[in-house]
């Protein structure tokens, strides 16, 4: 599987969920169970690259000023969703956090921003298809740290002065 192929099937099984990260989790692993076992250990490899390639403090301080707060968890998750959001969006915020007030058309704080179940959607295909847990993926280990300088996320001047389309958009 390529990364076209990759995209392609996080953006149809998006787009046929209408945005709910819990039934695109739920089409993906159907759409999934469609290829063998090597393809969905292909698509796990580019959901876990681009997760890893997503832990960054400057993301997670825009995950901070959308979500209005973001633990650990929560930008774990926050990290899955936007991945879910397809490679525009997606590419767009690790270029510059602050374009997601302009990327994301609508925001439901009830489900956006929160993708767990969409981490988890290779691993259960192949687990549906083989009837055994995925192997490791052969990538490298996360970092232990986000990548770039460190955000102080109480001190909400500084955050709406890094984030300001943000800011503006959710937190005024």
């Amino acid at each position: 599987m390529d990364e076209t192929q990759f995209w392609e099937l996080v953006d149809t099984a998006r787009e046929a969920a209408e945005g709910d990260p819990e039934e695109q989790a739920d089409l993906l692993v159907s759409r999934l169970l469609d290829l063998d076992p090597d393809a969905v250990l292909d698509f796990a490899r580019h959901f876990e690259a681009r997760y890893h390639r997503a832990y960054r403090w400057e993301l997670w301080g825009a995950a901070w000023v959308l979500l209005d707060g973001a633990s650990d968890d929560a930008f774990d998750f926050f990290r899955c969703w936007l991945i879910g959001q397809g490679r525009e969006v997606f590419e767009g915020a690790l270029h510059d956090p602050d374009s997601l007030a302009d990327l994301l058309d609508d925001f439901d704080e009830e489900i956006d921003g929160d993708g767990e179940e969409l981490g988890y959607a290779a691993d259960e295909a192949y687990e549906q298809l083989t009837g055994t847990v995925a192997p490791d993926l052969g990538l490298p280990a996360a970092a232990a740290e986000p990548e770039g300088t460190p955000i102080d996320f109480e001190d909400e001047q500084a955050l709406a002065d890094r984030y300001p389309k943000l800011w503006d958009r959710f937190r005024e």
